[in-house]
């Protein structure tokens, strides 16, 4: 969902500069772009759907299913053909879909990390796989990485400190939340609540959210659970002090998030990148053995950005911290030129063409 969400504010500039945006994805996900981009064209073209193993460490899981990744990428690849031809496409933006390429048109990939961390026993793997993503890269007009570069930066080393490809860009972070930014009233919430933010595959999403619900159901203040499931938005649920929601619009959903005592999520990346535009720090639990997230955890919580425990230490006792805003306003101003010089280098290519 993290991947589908960060492309609502590419979609909003191109849709306010009057291109004809159509959003291709799973049905899903196409529910969040139709309750945050009504009105626009929508085809369902869904792709890889990992699930992740209770016993199984997450890398080994999904090596495993390597030969499954390897037939979406031939079949969205043809696919996308038909796409192209059908609605006279001009250029194609994909978030970490690898097979949406073509020769004929102008195409962008999408990734925050060229490289893909190992464990540590393994890291000797990991220029293998720069090595891969180079090669998926090159295939592509452009490659833009939702980041900044330099020191200020949310990824570490996922996408510094080694050698990119030409066509690389760095875009700023991305949030469906920034065009709200300046008509929040957080004061429209009149209660003391935690917020909690679940993502990521099955089994350790439920695994997760578990834990969470044992730990504050009976805990004050209350707590709201976002589902992620916008399929099927409003309240689900409640149990003892907690109150699910399937999905709120990003406006409501913000409102929720800075009146909020206390923040907890997974370490997903395009979840960072939601509270850093809000300057909003939190407690980040990495998915078990996702050593992407693991990773990210640690980095940020040197940075001082974030707090982070593993998930065997959600148990009674854990201190919800209510910290200190992050402030990193240049972060976001920065991020805000970053976007728009690459999307007008990226709209001056089409124009050329025609």
């Amino acid at each position: 969902m993290g991947h589908a969400a960060r492309m609502i504010p590419v979609a909003s500039i191109l849709r306010e500069k009057n291109y004809n945006v159509i959003i291709a994805s799973g049905e899903e996900h196409l529910s969040l772009f139709r309750n945050e981009l009504p009105g626009l064209t929508y085809i369902n073209f869904s792709g890889f759907k990992p699930r992740y193993s209770k016993i199984l460490p997450q890398y080994l899981s999904l090596f495993l299913k390597i030969p499954v990744l390897l037939y979406h990428i031939l079949a969205e690849h043809y696919k996308i053909k038909k796409i192209i031809a059908e609605y006279d496409v001009d250029i194609i933006i994909s978030d970490n879909r690898f097979g949406l390429w073509n020769r004929k048109i102008t195409t962008v990939y999408v990734t925050h990390m060229p490289l893909i961390p190992f464990p540590p026993s393994l890291k000797f793997f990991e220029p293998v796989g720069i090595f891969l993503q180079r090669q998926i890269i090159k295939k592509y007009s452009f490659c833009f990485i939702p980041d900044l570069p330099g020191d200020l930066n949310l990824s570490g080393r996922l996408a510094h400190g080694f050698k990119l490809p030409d066509n690389v860009r760095y875009i700023g972070i991305l949030s469906r939340f920034a065009d709200h930014l300046d008509s929040i009233d957080e004061n429209n919430v009149k209660f003391r609540h935690n917020t909690v933010i679940l993502s990521g595959p099955e089994p350790q999403r439920e695994i997760f959210k578990q834990k969470i619900v044992a730990l504050l159901k009976n805990r004050e203040p209350v707590t709201i659970i976002f589902e992620g499931k916008p399929g099927n938005r409003g309240e689900i649920a409640r149990n003892g002090n907690i109150t699910f929601y399937n999905h709120l619009p990003a406006r409501r959903m913000k409102e929720m998030i800075l009146s909020s005592d206390s923040i907890i999520t997974r370490a997903g990346y395009t979840t960072i990148m939601e509270l850093v535009s809000l300057n909003c720090t939190a407690l980040i639990i990495p998915t078990s053995g996702q050593t992407e997230q693991e990773y990210l955890a640690e980095y940020l919580s040197e940075k001082g950005w974030f707090r982070t425990v593993s998930q065997d230490e959600i148990k009674e006792g854990l201190i919800l911290r209510n910290d200190k805003p992050l402030l990193q306003v240049e972060l976001n101003r920065q991020s805000s030129i970053l976007l728009n010089d690459a999307l007008k280098e990226l709209l001056e290519k089409i124009h050329k063409k025609s």
